[in-house]
């Protein structure tokens, strides 16, 4: 009997008919520079309260320049934010999961070992920044898409990378049971 490779001590593949363990490969958001305009009017808001603020006609109080410019920050800057924030991907050793939402959170994912198609798609402003929307579909479901991934070149070669090992995986350990049913 042959012994499993190992690396560090930890077996590189799990035994045929075993459970592979679930490790993590990536999590991240959607890249942040969707969060420019509301950085540049926060700071706009920010320079402007402090310069009005109580150089202002007497017909208007401090108290509405500081109500605008909180309904400002409110509704460009925190909702934005938090909409951004409120979005995550992951990546693991067998599924991709998007989670998003603020209030109630929605889950999809999808399952490395059933396959699915990778679609690229960069805009010229993503390609400046090394981003792009990637596209997942196996056919049966609703494709699962990743809006605005830095990265997307990495991301992209990890996924297709990780199809391949569980496709492997599950060839062989499918092979490894017709084998052990011939056996009996």
């Amino acid at each position: 009997m042959t012994q499993p490779v190992t690396l560090g001590g930890r077996p590189m593949m799990p035994p045929p008919g075993s459970p592979a363990e679930e490790l993590l490969i990536a999590r991240f958001r959607g890249h942040a520079r969707a969060l420019f305009w509301s950085a540049l009017l926060l700071i706009v808001v920010s320079g402007g309260t402090a310069f009005f603020y109580g150089n202002l006609p007497p017909e208007f109080e401090n108290w509405m320049l500081l109500a605008a410019a909180a309904a400002l920050v409110l509704f460009g800057v925190l909702i934005p934010f938090m909409i951004w924030a409120s979005r995550s991907y992951t990546v693991t050793t067998r599924r991709v999961v998007v989670r998003e939402g603020i209030g109630a959170r929605k889950s999809r994912e999808m399952s490395h070992v059933r396959g699915y198609t990778i679609g690229v798609r960069r805009g010229m402003v993503q390609r400046m920044w090394g981003a792009g929307t990637i596209t997942l579909s196996n056919g049966v479901d609703t494709p699962l898409r990743l809006v605005n991934v830095p990265n997307v070149t990495l991301i992209h070669e990890a996924l297709a990378d990780q199809i391949e090992v569980n496709q492997i995986l599950a060839h062989r350990d499918a092979q490894s049971m017709s084998e052990h049913d011939a056996d009996r």
